[in-house]
């Protein structure tokens, strides 16, 4: 079973492109060391205060990824405090 976690960020500090690059791969970097995951920059692109990353979980279980999801989305909310606001955030199962 996968897990799938698309989050759009709002990065208030953020005056270009390479800020917020450095922002995004500061949340990636955070993100792998702390749990076994899979994150990728998957939307806003060319827009430089928004940022849309997907986070991906395997397991054989249902329980175990819910788990997970629930530690990753504090985790998100600590690493981004006071560098972005998490817009939205929709997950799916599959």
């Amino acid at each position: 079973m996968i897990a799938a976690l698309k989050i759009e960020i709002f990065i208030s500090t953020s005056q270009s492109l390479k800020d917020k690059r450095r922002v995004v791969n500061r949340i990636k970097g955070r993100l792998r060391s702390r749990f076994n995951i899979s994150v990728a920059e998957t939307g806003g692109n060319d827009k430089w205060q928004r940022a849309e990353l997907t986070l991906a979980l395997a397991s054989n279980s249902k329980n175990h990824l819910e788990k997970e999801i629930q530690n990753v989305r504090i985790a998100m909310d600590n690493i981004c405090l006071g560098y972005a606001e998490i817009l939205s955030e929709t997950l799916d199962f599959f």
